[in-house]
């Protein structure tokens, strides 16, 4: 895929913690797989392993402090533990440069990260990822809602040492059935679980409001696949939309397919055809 004409100069793009998701993103940027970005530096919390993995892949990029990415790159792709958001964030933001974060959960409880983005003419990015149906909301938004509705559906295990189930003592391993954990609006939904519920957060983003957009949390035994069901109706239309996805064999908190929605932002941010809002 060619880089669009009179496009900027090739990125470099920084990886905020090498897990399940930035190994996935970091061997396509390596591989030269994206058009218009390349794989500048990572940042891990054990330096050591993230060391011996690049090294048994064959990628040739520094190991470096988080303080230490924005000076070697453009674009920070945060894919790190929740309470490390803004530490990643702000150099990036106070330079003027590109973020994409994938703790949507965070950055709804961060709004002076937005705000400082508005003021550097930084911007940040978030992927779709696990959640369906996202042009569609973005597009209600243009008019009114009437009500924003996600019910989240997961294995017990998925959601466990969540802050809510450490507080409510939850008992994940003797559940032999489907139970509902949690339901609340989307800013109480990323303080009980911050490593799971990034949808909502992208959703409220997106469309009515962390207030106005409600979720149920549920854990389930014999699921298999992450389950997101959303029902929002507006004044152009009613949408219900279900997306099961598999959860990462290296991460089960998160899903597969969210990697791959982080290459297919990049990839559109050059390509001649563009598809969705």
């Amino acid at each position: 895929m060619s880089e669009i004409k009179g496009s900027s100069a090739v990125k470099r793009v920084a990886i905020a913690s090498l897990g399940a998701i930035g190994r996935v993103v970091a061997r396509a940027l390596a591989k030269g797989e994206i058009a218009g970005f390349t794989l500048a530096a990572v940042s891990a919390s054990n330096q050591v392993r993230a060391q011996q993995w690049l090294d048994e892949q064959g990628l040739k990029v520094p190991v470096v402090a988080i303080d230490a990415l924005e000076p070697l790159s453009d674009v920070v792709l945060e894919c790190a533990p929740a309470a490390l958001l803004t530490q990643i964030l702000s150099p990036f933001l106070e330079a003027g440069k590109e973020a994409i974060v994938l703790s949507a959960g965070a950055l709804l409880l961060a709004p002076q990260l937005i705000e400082q983005a508005k003021r550097t003419g930084a911007v940040i990015r978030v992927p779709s990822g696990a959640l369906v149906g996202l042009d569609g909301v973005l597009a209600a938004a243009q008019g009114q809602f009437e009500s924003v509705r996600l019910v989240t559906r997961k294995a017990p295990g998925s959601y466990a040492g969540a802050p809510h189930v450490v507080k409510n003592q939850i008992d994940l391993e003797g559940m032999t059935q489907a139970t509902c954990i949690f339901e609340g609006d989307a800013r109480e939904a990323a303080q009980a679980f911050p490593a799971n519920v990034n949808v909502v957060a992208a959703l409220a983003l997106t469309g009515a409001g962390p207030e106005n957009t409600r979720m149920e949390v549920w854990a389930d035994p014999v699921l298999t696949r992450n389950t997101h069901t959303i029902t929002v109706v507006s004044d152009a239309a009613k949408m219900t939309m279900t997306m099961e996805s598999l959860p990462s064999p290296n991460n089960p908190k998160t899903a597969m397919i969210v990697a791959q929605s982080v290459l297919a932002l990049l990839k559109k941010q050059t390509a001649h055809l563009q598809m969705g809002t």
